[in-house]
């Protein structure tokens, strides 16, 4: 139940009310790659709805301007399993009403019965796409390959290597580097360690990036060799440009995530929202996803993604405020 101005009003209340009063128009805050033409043309002939779209460069920008405005500036937004609940515990999310999503009944067995996308028996993601955060190297400056992730401390690479400026994940992936063997559940020690090592990889990066295209970019206009990636898509999109690059997960193992389309609070059109959720499960959008992203879908069998065995799922962590401190000290050490 959600209390508002001294009332108790259900889920489907409130979905109920923000419907009533549609723009028929939904309002998507997500990562790059989830709103395409190809099927949001689709969506708009189908459904009436229309669509507008903006990006996130990381999951705390995304947070950030959730907070801001209480979730009002936006109907849906893409998050990883692993913050589902910090959503939930700050009331930025409410729960779908899944009757009105009758295309999850396409989901491939793996994603039909995921814990984390749920909370007091209620579902606040929907499961649409899954990838990794693995390392893109230069085939011509690794003609060997690259298998672990210690390449990228490695001093030779210096002036070679991109990292992706965000909390969490570099928390977890140093965690990984570092062999601790619950990369979600960091003792202080754990914490003293990671930090070091993060201050450590300094002295050899380029820059660290925000967002799909700035890495790209980034690579595009420098001597970068190594990355380590955001996703597939950045290797997709660095083939494109013309780079031979190899995507792939190192002997270490590397970061797995799943997103999910998550409800705002502030939703204005929540008819058309969760006809946005269904859409994208309806068993053309994801392979399409697929073929143009490189990101794995969720209602169908995805070819060349061969790698989930090498995967950590993002899992809730011990203290995301304090990985936040941890990063924010890394950047700002000489």
């Amino acid at each position: 139940m959600l209390r508002f101005q001294g009332c108790f009003l259900s889920a489907s209340t409130v979905l109920f009310a923000a419907g009533f009063a549609s723009a028929q128009e939904v309002r998507l805050f997500s990562f790059e790659g989830y709103a395409e033409p190809e099927w949001v043309e689709s969506f708009e002939a189908e459904t009436g709805c229309s669509v507008s779209a903006a990006y996130t460069g990381s999951v705390d920008e995304m947070f950030a301007k959730m907070a801001g405005s209480d979730g009002a500036d936006y109907d849906l937004i893409s998050i990883d399993t692993s913050i589902i609940q910090r959503y939930v515990d700050n009331g930025l999310i409410i729960p779908f009403d899944m009757s009105m999503v009758p295309n999850t009944a396409n989901l491939l067995a793996s994603f039909t019965n995921v814990a984390e996308v749920m909370s007091g028996g209620e579902t606040y993601g929907v499961p649409m796409a899954w990838g990794s955060l693995g390392l893109i190297y230069d085939t011509e400056a690794f003609p060997d390959g690259v298998d672990s992730w210690e390449a990228l401390w490695d001093p030779a690479n210096a002036g070679h290597v991109l990292a992706l400026d965000d909390a969490n994940n570099n928390v977890t992936n140093a965690a990984i580097v570092l062999g601790i063997d619950d990369p979600f559940n960091l003792s202080d020690e754990d914490f003293d360690a990671v930090k070091q090592k993060l201050i450590d990889q300094k002295q050899y990066l380029i820059s660290y990036y925000a967002g799909f295209e700035e890495g790209v970019n980034i690579w595009d206009t420098s001597e970068a060799s190594l990355m380590f990636s955001m996703g597939e898509f950045q290797a997709v999109e660095l083939a494109n440009r013309g780079y031979d690059v190899v995507y792939s997960i190192p002997e270490e193992g590397g970061i797995g995530w799943l997103d999910t389309w998550a409800l705002s609070k502030g939703v204005q059109d929540a008819e058309c929202a969760h006809k946005w959720a269904n859409h994208y499960l309806n068993g053309d959008t994801g392979p399409t996803m697929t073929e143009l992203k490189g990101y794995g879908n969720t209602t169908d069998e995805s070819p060349g993604l061969d790698y989930a065995d090498k995967l950590i799922w993002l899992r809730p962590v011990e203290d995301f405020d304090r990985r936040v401190q941890v990063w924010n000290e890394v950047k700002a050490a000489q």
